[in-house]
């Protein structure tokens, strides 16, 4: 063993004063290769996976002008953004503080916010044609409530995409078990040419985590 290395059973040792949750995931973040992966590869997080196993399915980022990340923190959708596209311009915002990205804007608010949607778009300079949320509610512990709550946040999202894409973007959002509902996959199929949900190989298979690919945006509805 490495001087200083410890026994596998006493990296968890301060986990005895969290909670039986927060042990769990201590566990699973040790044990899991993408966690591993992204720290070797410079990626804030395991998420980085996930967008680019969408991007290489769905041809998502590449030609990407604007980009909007909804839940930037920490920046791993970002990163990839940058290094797929780095002629884009990427704007990100998140109710977490977020370490600065090269040629990234970051707001540190709340994406509900009535004055969100605008800043967003003036930061871009233009009309966004890719439109990113990895966002989710805290969790209560109440899953018919975190659903809902998370939902709440997609289907914002969603209307945001809508009101400000450019004819032909894209818009991808974290969804959970069941994927969209059915009124807001409605939605998203009247207003683009193809709508897909997928569980990218970086998702964890317990997780119940999806996402919704709409691709092909046929711009604002006439007035």
């Amino acid at each position: 063993m490495a001087r200083g290395a410890k026994p596998a059973g006493e990296r968890l040792k301060t986990a005895r004063k969290r909670t039986a949750s927060s042990a769990r995931w201590l566990s699973r973040q040790l044990a899991d290769p993408y966690v591993k992966a992204a720290k070797a590869a410079g990626w804030r997080s395991r998420a980085a996976f996930k967008l680019i196993e969408l991007d290489d399915k769905y041809a998502l980022v590449k030609r990407a002008r604007r980009v909007v990340d909804l839940g930037v923190a920490p920046g791993g959708w970002s990163q990839v953004v940058r290094q797929r596209a780095p002629a884009a311009g990427v704007v990100g915002i998140d109710l977490l503080p977020t370490d600065p990205i090269p040629g990234v804007t970051l707001f540190e608010m709340d994406f509900m916010a009535d004055e969100a949607p605008a800043l967003l778009v003036d930061a871009l300079g233009g009309a966004p044609d890719l439109v990113l949320s990895d966002m989710a509610a805290n969790t209560t512990g109440h899953k018919q409530t975190d659903h809902l709550r998370t939902m709440g946040l997609v289907e914002t999202a969603a209307h945001f995409a809508i009101d400000t894409l450019a004819p032909g973007g894209a818009f991808v959002a974290k969804v959970l078990a069941g994927g969209t509902d059915t009124e807001l996959l409605a939605l998203l199929k009247r207003h683009f040419t193809t709508v897909k949900h997928a569980k990218p190989p970086a998702s964890r298979k317990d997780s119940s985590e999806w996402y919704v690919i709409a691709q092909g945006f046929k711009g604002p509805a006439p007035a």
